[in-house]
């Protein structure tokens, strides 16, 4: 057994009632005047948060949007700079704390972090962002956040269309961590753990969104997925998802979502231990069908024609994924990509 293990600097405050001590975190970071940033469909929390810290707000900034386009953080520094801001309270999902994290990787300014969906990427040194329609990711200590608070009251009102396609977007992450290149025995154990609790809490969630026990469990598994996402190398999946996402302009999760049984099905028979470890977490025989039926019980969209793509977008699509391929078990081949698109693009059963 060899292998490279590096634990990432970070401070979690996990537990119901926790957000209220947003204004105590900010001021261990030595945060006076926070830029607090949203969606503009959040941008009622923002402003609760900003009451919330009191004289530490130094300005509001509800204007993040998906796959973080550079115009959109060149507008929020131009905010902070004005209101002399010297830290992020971001409070949201994957749009904001992307925000939060393109902010930081140009400031270097401390982050508090209060994630409200699954993403994961609060706990990743991993930043994406889009310009001129292409979205290009990073890696740098500079926007890992610095503290996280995990209050899962603040996802109830999470609705269930976008709740399952989080938690499947989070889960994506860990399915991915079984077979990176970089794989380790602590990041698999991690991984396995946050497909079994997200497995067993979304479908709770999806019948009774206030059941508090399922949302603590879905945010405990999205908190694994993302240390799992920030800690080794992702594969084809997440190649394919930002080639969709940043090129399409598709919601990021719902793609997430709808492509994980499809990319995990093109690597089964290469990474058999990944597979078996998915079979334990799921309680599923066989792991690919497990995770299609996930996804069918969670999905808002059931593939990518229903998401608005065409034949010619998937052609497209198969040729970006193979530019700069990320590390992948199985070889990345052209023509079996596209297959593999058009079966998503049908949804067709796995």
């Amino acid at each position: 057994m060899q292998f490279t293990y590096s634990g990432l600097p970070s401070r979690v405050i996990f537990g119901a009632g926790k957000r209220t001590e947003v204004g105590r975190e900010l001021e261990m970071l030595g945060i006076k005047r926070a830029l607090v940033i949203s969606t503009a469909d959040q941008s009622e929390i923002c402003a609760q948060f900003a009451a919330m810290i009191g004289d530490r707000l130094g300005a509001l900034y509800p204007g993040a949007v998906m796959h973080t386009p550079v115009q959109v953080t060149e507008a929020a520094l131009h905010q902070a700079a004005q209101m002399n801001c010297d830290g992020i309270l971001a409070v949201g999902g994957g749009s904001t704390i992307g925000l939060g994290k393109a902010i930081a990787y140009r400031t270097d300014l401390p982050q508090l972090v209060v994630p409200t969906t699954y993403a994961g990427s609060e706990m990743t040194p991993i930043l994406g962002q889009t310009e001129n329609g292409q979205k290009t990711t990073l890696r740098s200590p500079k926007v890992l956040p610095e503290t996280v608070i995990y209050d899962p009251e603040l996802t109830l009102t999470l609705p269930d269309f976008i709740s399952g396609p989080s938690g499947m977007n989070a889960i994506a992450h860990s399915v991915e961590a079984l077979y990176a290149e970089d794989a380790n025995p602590v990041i698999s154990l991690m991984a396995e753990e946050s497909i079994k609790a997200l497995g067993s809490a979304l479908p709770r969630i999806k019948a009774d969104g206030s059941d508090l026990e399922a949302r603590e469990k879905a945010l405990y598994g999205s908190w694994l997925a993302g240390i799992c996402l920030g800690s080794v190398g992702m594969s084809l999946h997440h190649k394919i998802c930002h080639t969709l996402g940043g090129t399409f302009d598709l919601n990021h999760a719902d793609v997430h979502c709808l492509i994980l049984p499809y990319t995990a099905a093109y690597n089964r028979e290469a990474a058999p231990q990944a597979m078996a470890a998915i079979s334990r977490a799921l309680g599923a025989v066989e792991p690919i069908q497990g995770l299609h039926d996930l996804m069918r019980r969670t999905a808002r969209k059931l593939s990518l024609a229903e998401m608005g793509l065409t034949q010619g977008d998937l052609d497209k699509a198969a040729d970006l994924a193979m530019k700069n391929p990320y590390y992948n078990p199985r070889p990345l081949v052209r023509e079996e990509i596209r297959e593999m698109l058009q079966s998503a693009f049908e949804g067709r059963k796995l």
